[in-house]
């Protein structure tokens, strides 16, 4: 028999790339739902409210029209030149159309800006507690994430924290804000060490602006618009979470050259570009007013007001998040491993959260409930939750 290493084998710089064991609660939330038990679902990140007509309007349209065929890959003309006005009027960012690329929603521009940057044996700094993927997108790179602690880092000072967790390989800065699962928001004098740090050490920054619309307390800064920082910043935008759009998988990027050129690469070889009627809906999403998102984002703050008072009066202990739609409270009352901490919720209350420990070590004895839901799935929750802790 020949017992030579078989050629069927998956590609090295996947083994340390994983799937989030939230799968496990996602299981048990089915299992209770076939057995038709409720199940208070705070462990999804959708919006409450459904894709707005209009939007939905512009892509039957599009598709009536027959606009059906291949598009630019990096995106339609009409759509990157309503992306640069954006850019320029609400984040201060100055680009051309040459500058920004339309994305299969905001996680292909984040691989994409991962890609680009990386190297194998390349380190990138991340805050935490982070969104979830963001590990496996830097080891799929065949690089190393390094979590910077975000409390420790807004209490020693950002900078001095960067400088103590950096390495001499160190390449980039992935950038959040506002942050989940925390819901930080990042002030600008804090986007402003980032930045020096970037210039000083010659390093790139990844910034994911998610939730750039659901800002409670403060502003959303981004920090591309800083001296110096337009062309060492790759920025990845989604419409998922302002427009409601999760399933459109529509997103963008804005960055500079070299990068414009490799983000374009990997766009094109690996989707050849966005669905082309969705881009007409993402052209019609950007016509939405001012005045219709600030309505929605104090509906959000209506939510988080609910469940943060809820909490809290139930004795885990939460800051109200400034920005996202998340709160994320200490649960070590209920047990200090979040895991078991979930289970328990789950199996005993019916109440679904995710693990703290799934966003880094610096959320374990914390569960991540999201709020993107009704006012009355709300109440259930509280009343659900003070009946457990009776």
């Amino acid at each position: 028999m020949n017992m030579r290493r078989s050629g069927i084998r998956l590609a090295k710089r996947l083994d340390e790339v994983g799937f989030s064991n939230i799968v496990v609660i996602r299981d048990k939330v089915m299992e209770l739902k076939g057995a038709g038990e409720r199940v208070h679902s705070f462990h999804q990140g959708e919006p409450f409210f459904e894709t707005p007509d209009v939007i939905k309007d512009a892509a039957v349209k599009a598709l009536k029209d027959n606009h059906t065929h291949y598009a630019p890959s990096s995106g339609v003309l009409p759509l990157r030149k309503a992306l640069v006005e954006k850019l320029a009027r609400k984040n201060k960012i100055e680009a051309t159309t040459d500058e920004v690329i339309a994305t299969v929603g905001g996680s292909q521009g984040l691989y994409a800006a991962f890609q680009s940057v990386l190297d194998p044996g390349d380190d990138a700094l991340v805050f935490s507690p982070y969104w979830t993927p963001i590990r496996d997108l830097v080891t799929g790179a065949q690089a190393r994430p390094l979590l910077v602690p975000t409390t420790t880092a807004r209490r020693n000072g950002i900078r001095n924290t960067l400088e103590q967790f950096s390495t001499p390989q160190t390449r980039a800065i992935y950038y959040n804000t506002p942050q989940n699962p925390s819901g930080l928001v990042f002030s600008r004098a804090e986007a402003e060490e980032v930045a020096a740090f970037a210039i000083e050490r010659d390093l790139v920054v990844i910034a994911d602006e998610a939730y750039e619309d659901l800002v409670y307390d403060g502003e959303h800064f981004s920090i591309a618009s800083l001296p110096g920082m337009a062309e060492r910043t790759i920025t990845c935008y989604t419409f998922s979470k302002t427009y409601a759009m999760t399933g459109w998988r529509a997103g963008y990027a804005v960055a500079k050259e070299p990068f414009m050129t490799a983000l374009r690469k990997i766009v094109l070889y690996s989707t050849n570009g966005v669905t082309t009627f969705v881009q007409n809906a993402m052209i019609e999403a950007l016509k939405t007013p001012e005045t219709e998102i600030a309505r929605l984002r104090e509906e959000y703050r209506k939510r988080r007001d609910l469940i943060v008072a809820g909490l809290n009066e139930v004795g885990l202990e939460c800051e109200p998040p400034a920005g996202a739609f998340y709160a994320f409270p200490n649960v070590e009352k209920v047990q200090k491993n979040s895991m078991t901490a979930a289970q328990i919720l789950l199996e005993k209350a019916h109440i679904a959260t995710i693990p703290g420990s799934v966003f880094g070590a610096q959320g374990e004895g914390h569960l991540r409930f999201g709020y993107a839901v009704t006012v009355e799935e709300i109440e259930a929750c509280v009343e659900a939750l003070k009946k457990f802790f009776g």
